[in-house]
């Protein structure tokens, strides 16, 4: 089968969508299928900065193509970043390729941008689209403006199949677009647990002393980011000892190290670590921090899983679906500093209760959240829309809009 894989911010920007597409293409091409991705990358100062940013690596079996998102960087110039002039490119590049070798199947990753952009060239070509909802699309796109809330519903009436990574992110998408509920089809996260596992000899829940605190991700007060470091600051002045390490980049890298400075907690920041080097910072922590405000589906959660780390982190969309609080997991709620005090101090105090969260979680893990199970069992869709006329008779013209996220592109 020859598969489109429209992917956005592949690596080197680092996040958990780009894990999970590295994973599904490495499935895609060891099941044999033709596969091409194509890939918007951010090329400037500012989009580098906070990304990573430049074009994507080779991958193994997958012919890669990198497009600069032009657009999107032109969000310094009168009217902001051009999202239009991006999803033109998209559409460009999809219909060249296709021409040149015909799709069987567009997949798309995100809803916007990249799943209008495959439905508008679905319109062109007539190839079925499959549209994974990412977590922006869920939480705030669509919220933003007329245009992208106008937009995120023709791309969620009208894909072909939609996938979604847990049940609590689909009903938050329901309930704030009104779309049907039977539209989507959950596909859960997954990880690589041959990648990501304990270090030998280490038994879940050992710790140094002082216990070390890993935060590993995009550095953004969404995944509250900010909020572990006032939360580390109280603790300290509790007299609880810890180490704390943030390892990353994103949009308020700076704003922590700020806060980190004005409240003199001393943690390392670690600062870009490509997936590559990640199993590694795993294995030189004790306890997994992510008090995050929303996810789609949490990568990195999993990942610590699968090291053999207990997490702290929170009641939000995306993170509920695979941590219950006391049973492989502490949980408290979205930016409630006391209550996160509280299940740091517990998971730093505790060791049998680290134990016994790690040891639940890691053999949760290993029992559900396979890549081999994933990869077949979105290979089993692609087979399912095939050859099937996809859903185009939508309105391809959108309304224009002002929306905040042209000044601030990386945040969309």
């Amino acid at each position: 089968m020859r598969v489109l894989f429209l992917s956005r911010r592949f690596f080197p920007a680092i996040s958990g969508m780009s894990v999970y597409a590295i994973n599904l293409l490495r499935q895609l091409a060891a099941a044999g299928h033709d596969v091409t991705m194509v890939s918007q990358y951010r090329g400037d100062a500012v989009g580098t900065r906070v990304y990573g940013g430049g074009p994507p690596p080779e991958v193994q079996g997958v012919t890669v193509i990198g497009r600069r998102s032009l657009g999107e960087e032109a969000f310094a110039e009168p009217g902001g970043a051009d999202f239009e002039r991006d999803v033109d490119d998209m559409v460009d590049t999809i219909l060249a390729e296709h021409a040149r070798k015909p799709f069987d199947v567009l997949h798309a990753q995100y809803g916007y941008p990249n799943g209008w952009a495959v439905l508008l060239a679905a319109r062109r070509i007539g190839v079925p689209t499959v549209v994974s909802i990412q977590g922006g699309d869920g939480h705030w796109v669509g919220s933003c403006c007329e245009t992208h809330r106008e937009a995120m519903l023709r791309v969620l009436n009208h894909a072909d199949r939609l996938l979604i990574g847990c049940d609590s992110f689909a009903q938050e998408v329901v309930d704030r677009l009104g779309v049907a509920r039977d539209r989507f089809t959950i596909v859960p996260g997954a990880v690589e647990v041959d990648r990501f596992h304990p270090a030998p000899g280490h038994a879940p829940g050992d710790a140094q002393d002082p216990v070390r605190l890993l935060y590993h991700g995009r550095v953004d007060r969404r995944k509250g980011a900010l909020d572990m470091l006032d939360a580390l600051a109280i603790l300290r002045d509790e007299g609880v000892p810890f180490a704390a390490t943030i390892s990353g980049i994103g949009p308020d890298l700076d704003a922590c190290r700020e806060r980190d400075a004005e409240l003199n907690l001393g943690t390392r920041f670690a600062g870009y670590a490509d997936y590559a080097a990640a199993p590694a910072l795993y294995r030189e922590a004790d306890v997994f921090v992510s008090p995050t405000y929303a996810e789609g589906f949490s990568n990195t959660v999993l990942e610590a899983m699968a090291s053999g780390l207990p997490t702290v982190s929170c009641n939000a969309v995306g993170v509920v679906d695979c941590l219950r609080h006391e049973e492989n997991g502490l949980l408290s709620d979205p930016g409630d500093i006391p209550a996160l005090v509280t299940n740091l101090r517990r998971i730093i105090e505790d060791a049998p209760l680290r134990a016994r969260l790690a040891a639940a979680a890691l053999e949760e893990c290993r029992r559900t959240y396979s890549w081999d199970a994933v990869g077949r069992q979105i290979m089993g869709i692609y087979e399912e829309v095939r050859g099937t006329r996809p859903d185009t008779p939508f309105d391809p013209a959108l309304p224009v809009s002002e929306c905040r996220f042209r000044a601030t592109p990386h945040l969309l």
